[in-house]
């Protein structure tokens, strides 16, 4: 599948998948930003995207992002549909900083993939789904 890709900023790394690691792309900040504790700021991810019909990215941040940068992302994850596809629709990290941080351009601080749009659903109501219950919210254990 190719999708078109438009650089916003000509600092960042191009986008590329890490050989046999995931199927996740890493995206990485189009400027340096500092953030104190208890901030919040959107930061430039420097790329603008036309995804497929029926497509949409998932984005939400890198297993280290936490430990390397004291952010974490707001809306915990974000959804790009493609109807955002402009020239100037630039990607963004949504951060709210923890500690006081200091990110730099071309930090790998989140990460996305490319998912179909869910199917059309249709619900239909009953009063009994005949299944025997879990045991409620949390019930699996901790293991």
């Amino acid at each position: 599948m190719e999708i078109k890709i438009h650089y916003l900023s000509p600092e960042i790394e191009e986008l590329r998948y890490i050989d046999g690691k995931s199927d996740w792309i890493d995206l990485r900040a189009a400027v340096d930003i500092s953030l104190k504790k208890g901030e919040y700021g959107l930061i430039p991810l420097g790329i603008a995207m036309e995804l497929p019909e029926g497509y949409e990215a998932h984005i939400v941040p890198r297993s280290s992002t936490f430990r390397n940068f004291g952010i974490i992302q707001t809306n915990s994850m974000g959804i790009i549909d493609e109807t955002y596809c402009g020239d100037n629709d630039q990607w963004f990290f949504p951060a709210y900083a923890l500690r006081d941080t200091e990110i730099h351009v071309n930090d790998r601080i989140c990460q996305f993939r490319i998912m179909e749009h869910q199917p059309a659903l249709k619900f239909v109501k009953t009063d009994c789904l005949g299944h025997e219950d879990r045991g409620g919210y949390g019930s699996t254990g901790r293991n």
